[in-house]
This record gives C-alpha cells, structure tokens and sequence, in this order.
C-alpha cells in the first residue's frame, strides 16, 4: 500500500550525520562502523532506496536550525541569521536530490496530482526509477530572522511550519518549556495564514498551542505526535489538544520514537524489546484518537525515524522505513476496515492537503 509519512528529517541525517541517504540502509550501517560520535551510529533506518521499496512515496521532510540564547543549554546556533543559513545548507541539499532525480518537491494540488499519477498510475514505471516526493517543512521558527523571510521561504518552496520545537524559541515556546506565544510569534502566524503555509502544532508548549489554535485561521497538522493519555509527558497531545485539532480538521502523525510510544522509557538505557515497544504501540496512540474522534480521519503516519535516533529507539520489529508495510497487516489485526487502512496510511493527509490546496 502507497504510504506517507509527515515527517522525516532528512536533510539532517544528510549533512549532520553525513549519511548519503542515496544508499541502502545496510551500507550505511556499514560505513558507520567504528564511529561514535552520534548515538545511533550504525542503527539508522532510513534512506531513500528503503523508501522506495516500502512504498513511501511522498513524506514531508523538514529544515531545522536552532537560536539558543546564552542560557539555554541545549545545542543550537547563536544568531537567528547563522541558523537561517542552516537551513539554506540543507535546502540546497534536497535541490540536489532533485537534480539527481532522487526526489521532487511537491508545492501545490497540480504537482500532488501529477506525483501521485507517477507512483500510483497505470504507467508501470519501475519503484526504482520513482522518486520520492517531499513537502517541505520547517522544524522550528528560529532561523526565520524576522516574519518577512517567510515570503522568501514561501518561495522556495516551504509549505508547512511548527513554530517551536524543543525548549524556548525565538517565536514560540516548545516541549518541556512553558509560555505563551510571543508578539514576533503572533505576527508569524498571521503572515503563515496569509501565504496558506500549514501550521504544524507538534512541540509546541500547552501555553502557545491554545494561543496558536485561537489564532490561527489556516490549514493544521501535527506532523507527529502521540497521546499524553497513554505517556503522560508534556510532548505529547492531551485528549483537550485532540479535541482542538479534531475541530479544526487536523491529522496527528503517530510517531514511532519509543520514548514517545511506551511509559517508563529512559533515554539511552531502555531497549525496545524488552520495554514491549513494537509497531502495535503506535497503533495504541492511533485507537485512542479515533475513540475521541469516533473515526479514522484524523490519524497518520508521522514516523520521526532517524530524527537523532536509530534502531536503540525504535519499535523492535522495524529495521528500516520499508517495514511500515506491516502496518496493513497489524491494522487488520486491530479490526481496522481497507477503507480504514487507507485512510491510516495515505488517505488522510492526501484529503487534508487537497483541501489546503484547493485554492
């Protein structure tokens, strides 16, 4: 079955972990040996081939550069204008993929249509030759120096935007902060609602999600998030947030990072298997926002594999992306209808961005 996935840090696997995301997962894994400077050195799982050959033919793929202020802990760039160059760095990175014929970037209803009719037509062109779609998305405000780039991040292609991601943001604050969204970030999001760029909710602090969701008049997603019900962290939705995205029409991206989809977990120490941390658990977060929608059209796939982790946190009966066509089959296990299925895994964010698209 064709799958989607909302998010997928790719072009930071590509520059910072310096993983040419052109091979098979395994001769990464093979090029990793011996090195130590990531955590999840010689456990990645995606790249592009392994895409490909589980059907994954479009994703939203994201830019990411952080501001750290002089007490902010956490790793990041210190000027707003160093870390918009960071993300110009990793554009320029999915342009050449592009070029290579690797990828397209998908901007608009005609290009969404016209990649679908590539990958799912009656032409018969061979899963090898297709390359992967992407929107691109923005993990972060920081490196938008000031609300007017996003007319020229608009322009090169940026479709979607989550205004924090971890800790305090120059716009808004995000997960384990707290705090309303600031003035700059306000005005962000009315220029967002402007251009039609899709505010994505994920990470953002329970304090700026409320002011985010009164504000905000635009298309909304959250590329990929769990249940707070079910791992009680302030990272995760509360069935309220739910609610709120369900009534503004959102799709949640269930996320496979194990910290997120299991209770109990401790970083670098915790093991999938033994934690029963397996595809099914993602599938938990899914029943569970149905039962608060009383339907399936506001779940997907938001995988966040390889976003800093590796195998060490992942569902243990997953070695690389193509393992996402288990999900058809542990969805019908769950009682899950075809119909549902396709909606679980394409149909959803498919309705959504026609609908964001119309226009």
């Amino acid at each position: 079955m064709f799958i989607i996935d909302a998010h997928l840090d790719l072009s930071m696997n590509a520059l910072e972990w310096n993983r040419d995301l052109t091979l098979p997962v395994h001769a990464l894994r093979a090029r990793e040996q011996g090195l130590s400077d990531k955590p999840d050195r010689t456990r990645g799982t995606v790249s592009l081939p392994e895409l490909r050959r589980g059907g994954i033919g479009l994703v939203v793929a994201t830019q990411i550069g952080r501001f750290v202020a002089p007490d902010n802990p956490l790793p990041g760039w210190h000027s707003s204008w160093q870390a918009w160059a960071q993300t110009q760095g990793q554009l320029a990175w999915y342009k050449a993929m592009e070029e290579a014929g690797e990828m397209v970037m998908i901007t608009d209803l005609a290009s969404l249509e016209n990649h679908l009719e590539r990958w799912l037509g009656e032409a018969g062109e061979p899963a090898g030759n297709k390359p992967i779609g992407y929107i691109l998305s923005l993990e972060g405000a920081d490196s938008i120096v000031h609300p007017d780039y996003l007319q020229r991040a608009y322009a090169y292609g940026l479709r979607a935007l989550g205004p924090a991601h971890y800790g305090p943001g120059r716009y808004a604050n995000g997960t384990d902060s707290t705090g309303h969204l600031r003035e700059a970030g306000r005005t962000l999001l009315r220029e967002m609602d402007r251009l039609g760029i899709i505010l994505d909710a994920t990470h953002l602090c329970d304090d700026a999600f409320w002011d985010a969701m009164e504000l905000f008049h635009g298309p909304v997603w959250a590329s990929h998030n769990n249940c707070r019900a079910l791992v009680d962290h302030n990272r995760q939705f509360s069935d309220d947030m739910i609610r709120a995205l369900i009534a503004k029409g959102a799709v949640i991206g269930g996320a496979l990072d194990a910290w997120m989809m299991v209770p109990g977990w401790v970083r670098g120490v915790s093991d999938p298997a033994a934690m029963h941390c397996n595809l099914e658990k993602v599938i938990d977060h899914m029943d569970h926002i149905c039962e608060i929608a009383g339907n399936t059209l506001h779940v997907g796939m938001g995988t966040d594999l390889d976003g800093g982790y590796g195998r060490e946190q992942s569902p243990y009966d997953l070695d690389t992306i193509a393992d996402l066509q288990k999900m058809t089959g542990l969805l019908e296990k769950r009682g899950y209808s075809q119909t549902d299925i396709a909606n679980i895994l394409h149909g959803n964010w498919l309705r959504f961005l026609r609908g964001a698209w119309k226009d």
